[in-house]
C-alpha cells in the first residue's frame, strides 16, 4: 500500500457559486462561466471523491472499505468506523441561507423521525440527510464577511431602538428574550413582516446608494441580497436576521469555528471548511431551500455570541494549528520554502490541499488546487519545490 495517492474532489455548482476563484486555483478553464461554489474532498455518499490508486480510480468511500484499518487508523475506525469528516474549498459569491447545524443527538432523533414518516432522502421538505452532526471550521482565503451568532444585548438592543421600523418588536426582546424576539417575527404573517421590512429596505437601498454603509453594516448586505432593488412585496424574513446577527469579517487565514445550534450564513468570501461529515441544515431564510421555522427554532441556540477569531496556534516551524472542539476533525496550515522539508506521522486518513506553490509527497507532486490523501501510520515527508502553503484535514 502506497503511503500517499493523490484524491481527486467533486466540484459542486450551486447557484451561489463564484465562477472564477476554483477553477482559477485549480488550473482549469470555465468558458461556460459555470458557477463553481464548493469543492469536496471526502467519503460523503452524495460526492465521495476519487482516489488514483495503482489499480485505477475508485470512489473514496469504496476504497477505505477495502482496509478500514490500515488506511483510517485503528483509532478512528474504533471511534467512527468511516473518515468522519469532510472537506472543502468554497468561493461565496452571493450570501448563503440562514441556516443551523443540529447536535449529534437531534440529529439522529429528526432523521429516525423523517424515515418512519416515509420523507424520501431527496424530497424537498426534508431536513435531515444523516444522523450526524455538522459542526464546522473555516479559515480565509480572501477577505471573508459571514453573520455569526446573536448581537450581544446591549447591541441588539440598540440595533431594536435605532430604526422606527422595529418597534413593535421592542416588547418581544426586553433586552433578554432571544427566542421570543426570534420566534415572534419569523412566524409572523407575510403581511405583517413586510410592515417591517418594507421600510428597512428602503432605507438600506438608499444608504448604498448615498454611500454612507460599508460592508460591516446590515444595510449593505440587505441591499445586495436583492441587488439594489426595491421588492414589491414578500420580502424574505431572512433579512431581519442580518440585522439580529453578528457580521463578523474573517482576514486571510484566520478562522472560526461554529458549533450545533449557532445560527450563521457566510456572506461573501473564499475559504477552506472543515466540517463532520453531513449534510444536515435547517434554514431560517435567503433561500429558495426547504425552510421549516418550526423545526429550526427547536434547535437555536438563543444565547449571545461573542465572536473569537481564530489565529492559529504554531506547534513548530512549519505547522499552524486551528483548534477545533471536537473530536471529528482538526484542521492545520503547512507553510514550507522551497529546499526545505518536513516529516509527519498521520495517525488518520489526512487530506494535504496546496493552495501555493509546490510540493512533492513520496512519488506524487502537488501543485496549486491538488490534494493528497495520506495514510496512517506512514511516515511521510514533504518536500517544498517552490515556497508552498497547504491545509491539512486529520482526525484528533
Amino acid at each position: 500500500m502506497q503511503k500517499a495517492y493523490k484524491l481527486q474532489g467533486i466540484h459542486r455548482h450551486y447557484d451561489w457559486g463564484g465562477k472564477s476563484f476554483i477553477p482559477n486555483l485549480m488550473g482549469i478553464e470555465n468558458p461556460s462561466q459555470t458557477p463553481h461554489a464548493e469543492y469536496w474532498m471526502g467519503a460523503h455518499v452524495s460526492a465521495p471523491a476519487i482516489v488514483q490508486t495503482e489499480l485505477g480510480e475508485v470512489l473514496l468511500d469504496q476504497f477505505i472499505q477495502t482496509n478500514p484499518a490500515k488506511l483510517l487508523g485503528s483509532k478512528t475506525v474504533q471511534n467512527f468506523g468511516v473518515l468522519p469528516y469532510l472537506f472543502k474549498v468554497l468561493d461565496v459569491a452571493k450570501m448563503l441561507s440562514i441556516q443551523v447545524h443540529p447536535s449529534k443527538q437531534n440529529a439522529l432523533i429528526g432523521f429516525t423521525k423523517e424515515d418512519a414518516l416515509g420523507i424520501s432522502l431527496d424530497a424537498f421538505n426534508r431536513n435531515y440527510k444523516d444522523k450526524n452532526h455538522k459542526p464546522e471550521v473555516m479559515v480565509a482565503l480572501s477577505d471573508f464577511w459571514l453573520l455569526h451568532g446573536f448581537l450581544a444585548p446591549d447591541l441588539l438592543e440598540a440595533r431594536l431602538q435605532e430604526y422606527f421600523y422595529f418597534n413593535p418588536l421592542m416588547d418581544h426582546f426586553r433586552g433578554v428574550d432571544y427566542q421570543g424576539l426570534y420566534s415572534f417575527f419569523m412566524q409572523l404573517s407575510l403581511a405583517d413582516s413586510d410592515r417591517i421590512l418594507k421600510p428597512l429596505m428602503m432605507d438600506a437601498i438608499a444608504a448604498v446608494k448615498r454611500g454612507e454603509v460599508d460592508k460591516s453594516h446590515p444595510h449593505w448586505w440587505a441591499n445586495k441580497y436583492y441587488n439594489g432593488i426595491m421588492p414589491e412585496s414578500g420580502i424574505d424574513k431572512g433579512i431581519f436576521s442580518i440585522y439580529i446577527l453578528n457580521i463578523v469579517h474573517v482576514s486571510k487565514y484566520e478562522g472560526v469555528f461554529q458549533g450545533a445550534g449557532l445560527l450563521h450564513a457566510y456572506l461573501e468570501g473564499q475559504n477552506i471548511e472543515l466540517m463532520a461529515n453531513s449534510d444536515n441544515v435547517l434554514r431560517g431564510g435567503l433561500t429558495p431551500k426547504y425552510v421549516d421555522i418550526k423545526e429550526l427554532v427547536e434547535h437555536v441556540k438563543f444565547v449571545p455570541t461573542y465572536p473569537a477569531i481564530l489565529k492559529g496556534e504554531l506547534i513548530n516551524e512549519f505547522e499552524r494549528v486551528y483548534p477545533c472542539p471536537v473530536p471529528d476533525f482538526g484542521l492545520s496550515k503547512i507553510g514550507i520554502t522551497a529546499g526545505k522539508s518536513y516529516t509527519i506521522i498521520p495517525d488518520s486518513i489526512e487530506m494535504l490541499l496546496v493552495t501555493e506553490g509546490i510540493l512533492k509527497i513520496d512519488h506524487i507532486t502537488l501543485k496549486a488546487g491538488e490534494v493528497a490523501m495520506l495514510v496512517a501510520g506512514q511516515s511521510i515527508t514533504i518536500e517544498a519545490n517552490l515556497d508552498a502553503v497547504a491545509f491539512k484535514s486529520f482526525v484528533p
